[in-house]
């Protein structure tokens, strides 16, 4: 068996993560011998990646076919009449003679609409040859991505029910997975078995060798100007949705002395200006804060792994995301975490048996800290900008901000600010952002304590995660959904349906978050 994995690049993040860890499960524990694997992606990874990747798969034959006109839309020049011609030739060579018995279709982020003419065509050929497709849904087009809109209506998406239907098209052999219950939940109520719930792998591991983690300290050291204060993680790339300045600003309350250190750079074009914004800030406020420290040539660093071992505290700030990998990834590396709670995550974790110590819902920042006035007239002129790119049908479900529904000042959350007001809250002096602080988030106070006396409490890893999380079960679930979509009754579901009781749910207050409505806030 040929298993085919299709995403549109291989850049240091999430989901290749999730490649590095499943793979060799997939291919362990398929029904027939998986002979060969083909990464199909529109950019390859850094040399020393693909190596790793093909050593972690021995006896099997590794291929990397780069295909340009597979990665995002929005990084191509041509048409789209002649992107779909080339994803169509790419797609009919990189398939060949492929038959249902011969290969499986593993594609990420079909959903997230960076190429929708990619999502169409590879459902098409995989509905006309019967090939078994696993579309892996891991982040949508509509949560908080309306920007993308207008660009999809000129790539020919003009409706929603065109959008839907590049989704969610009707194939008797396509399953499609999700990787929170929330989602699956709202999938299996149109598609019955022929979705499925697949969390994330993880495992607990073994500590690096005590040699990498020096060897990690070293590198940290040397690539810090301030190389003897302690290091603070955030193990992600920078984008918006990550919330870096939020990290940065508990770093520097509960830990004054430290450096906030984030792996990843930004990954596309529209998240530069977001990442520039934070870096400049910080240059000119001397704050101490890395940004895309792993960014680069990947064959002379540290992995993320053993930086986490390396770093004194881990954080994840996110308002939005669809699984949380770094959640478990601090609580396996026995590293304290500072974590947001996520309401469509949380109970997820709470189920593999995780608990916490140190997450929180909101950091509540008092409203003398920034300019409300002019941050109330940012959030109109971005918030309608960003109603404007909806349809219609849309705009009329959206809520309204909390810091646009508040007739007189009130604590708000970091979260639902700007990014300029965030950067106006971090440039206040530390001392005197703390104490107007504290008191509105008494947990904080606690926090600092445990942090000062290097005391943080650590994650532990539960005992039944193993039956949730391991390589082995992930495997198994996979193919079991395989092996069901032959006898799985075909539901009379329509896609446009199916993704409006999304939008629905993606439109309430608790998800508006400012920083999410234009690339430059």
């Amino acid at each position: 068996m040929t298993l085919v994995i299709l995403h549109y690049h291989l850049r240091p993040g999430g989901i290749r993560r999730v490649l590095e860890l499943a793979t060799p499960y997939l291919v362990r524990g398929a029904p027939r011998p998986v002979t060969q694997v083909v990464l199909a992606t529109g950019q390859g990874a850094d040399p020393s990646w693909h190596d790793r990747f093909a050593r972690s798969l021995p006896g099997v034959s590794v291929a990397v076919v780069v295909e340009p006109a597979f990665n995002y839309l929005s990084e191509q020049r041509a048409t789209p009449g002649v992107i779909a011609i080339r994803i169509r030739r790419a797609l009919t060579t990189l398939l060949g003679d492929a038959g249902p018995e011969s290969h499986v279709v593993w594609a990420h982020n079909l959903g997230v609409g960076r190429n929708l003419i990619l999502s169409r065509e590879v459902a098409a050929i995989c509905t006309r040859r019967g090939l078994p497709l696993v579309s892996h849904h891991h982040d949508w087009w509509f949560e908080n991505r309306w920007a993308r809109w207008p660009a999809m209506r000129r790539q020919g998406f003009r409706t929603l029910a065109s959008a839907a239907q590049a989704v969610f098209p009707k194939g008797d052999t396509m399953m499609h997975a999700t990787i929170n219950q929330a989602d699956a939940a709202v999938l299996s109520s149109h598609l019955g078995r022929r979705s499925i719930w697949l969390p994330n792998l993880a495992e607990r591991i073994a500590a690096p060798a005590p040699a990498r983690v020096r060897t990690a300290k070293r590198w940290l050291r040397s690539q810090l100007s301030e190389n003897d204060h302690p290091v603070w993680i955030l193990p992600c790339r920078t984008l918006r949705r990550k919330n870096v300045a939020e990290a940065l600003l508990l770093t520097r309350w509960l830990r004054p002395e430290a450096s906030l250190v984030v792996t990843g750079a930004a990954s596309s074009a529209e998240e530069a200006p977001y990442f520039r914004a934070i870096e400049r800030a910080a240059q000119e406020h001397h704050w101490r804060l890395r940004l895309g420290i792993l960014a680069g040539d990947e064959s002379r660093k540290p992995t993320v792994a053993d930086l986490l071992a390396a770093s004194e505290t881990t954080l994840l700030t996110s308002v939005q995301e669809g699984f949380g990998l770094p959640y478990l990834e601090a609580a396996a590396a026995q590293r304290p975490l500072i974590a947001r709670r996520l309401p469509n995550i949380a109970p997820d974790l709470a189920q593999f048996g995780f608990r916490f110590p140190q997450a929180y819902d909101d950091l509540l920042i008092a409203p003398e800290l920034f300019d409300r006035a002019a941050e109330q007239d940012r959030q109109r002129k971005h918030f309608a900008g960003w109603l404007a790119t909806m349809p219609g049908s849309v705009r009329r479900q959206v809520a309204k901000p909390a810091l646009l529904t508040a007739d007189r000042p009130e604590p708000v959350a970091f979260s639902r600010l700007t990014l300029t007001a965030q950067l106006e809250v971090l440039g206040q002096p530390t001392g005197e952002s703390w104490a107007a602080c504290e008191p509105l988030n008494p947990f904080l106070a606690t926090w600092r304590s445990r942090a000062l006396a290097g005391a943080l409490q650590v994650s532990p890893w539960p005992r039944q995660a193993q039956a949730w999380l391991s390589g082995r079960a992930y495997a198994q679930k996979f193919y079991y959904a395989l092996a069901t979509l032959a006898r799985a009754p075909r539901p009379g579901w329509r896609p446009s349906q199916l993704q409006a009781d999304f939008i629905g749910c993606r439109l309430d207050a608790r998800n508006l978050h400012p920083i999410l409505w234009s690339i430059d806030s």
